[in-house]
């Protein structure tokens, strides 16, 4: 049992060795998975002063979060995280406020379409219907952010990959936030890291994929695993990482592909982290990795 050198993450570890069901029961199915990541999600208060207003982007459903102190002009667009399974805007409602407070920015979070019902490409494609409707609505490019969290991170890109070959306009920058970005699930942090990561399991990531890639998609075409993908003409990248998790890899083949592509990369490797620690609210860890993305995007949406 691996000892953890950060007390909350200690307390957070103990949490979810609480709630995992006991030996023998029957796993969860995805709509109780979908109530229970969005009332994890849910669980801190919004900045307050903060409005959120539903609404669409081509169709596809979304929400519009504005801080008190939002900028004009100034956008995140955020795309979730949830193995592409589960997660959506009320899951990540908190962290999208507090990440918008922070930039002084309009955060739109998209609901694209989940898997198994919907698999690979639906959420690429409803990413990008999402960004050319944000782009027809008048938004500048240059004063907003694609960004992500795990499968969202994978998604950020691919999406900014499947955008850059339409000929769509690109933002000022992609920040990712512990990327799955190679749905092989093979990269030497599995190992490295599979006694401390108990967010994430090989069993469970396997899974995800399995139902993300439903009748046999190829785990490495690029657009799934855009660690495989042409990252050329690809805007800057923040990727923040814990050094923790699984995923791990994934963050450092990312960062070593964009830099091969000559491609702007920032990459953070937080010490002691989890997989997406800045979701959890009561992790000061990650009220100091919003700060720190906040700056970065203020820096990049002038």
């Amino acid at each position: 049992m691996p000892t953890w050198k950060d007390p909350e993450v200690a307390a957070m570890r103990e949490m979810f060795a609480a709630i995992q069901p006991p030996p023998g029961a029957p796993p969860p199915t995805w709509p109780e998975r979908r109530l229970q990541i969005d009332a994890m999600g849910s669980a801190a208060p919004l900045p307050e002063g903060t409005t959120v207003e539903p609404m669409t982007l081509g169709g596809v459903a979304a929400e519009r979060i504005t801080p008190r102190n939002a900028a004009a002009g100034r956008a995140i667009f955020w795309l979730h995280g949830g193995g592409y399974c589960i997660g959506g805007c009320a899951s990540h409602r908190g962290w999208a406020a507090r990440m918008a407070e922070g930039a002084a920015a309009s955060a739109y979070t998209v609901d694209y379409r989940l898997a198994p019902e919907h698999p690979f490409p639906a959420a690429v494609d409803d990413a990008v219907t999402a960004w050319r409707a944000f782009l027809a609505e008048g938004h500048d490019p240059k004063r907003a952010i694609i960004g992500g969290d795990s499968a969202g991170g994978g998604l950020t890109v691919a999406a900014a990959v499947a955008a850059r070959d339409a000929g769509l306009a690109l933002p000022a920058g992609l920040h990712l936030v512990s990327p799955w970005a190679n749905l092989t699930n093979k990269s030497p942090a599995y190992k490295a890291k599979g006694e401390t990561d108990f967010i994430i399991t090989q069993a469970g990531i396997d899974d995800f994929a399995v139902n993300y890639l439903k009748g046999g998609k190829d785990p490495s075409a690029p657009l799934a695993s855009p660690v495989f993908a042409d990252l050329t003409g690809l805007p800057p990248m923040l990727i923040q990482v814990g050094s923790e998790e699984v995923l791990m890899s994934d963050s450092v083949q990312l960062a070593e592909r964009a830099g091969f592509a000559e491609v702007d990369v920032t990459l953070r490797i937080w010490p002691h982290m989890i997989h997406i620690w800045p979701f959890f609210a009561q992790l000061s860890a990650g009220g100091r990795a919003i700060a720190e993305s906040s700056a970065w995007i203020k820096a990049r949406t002038p």
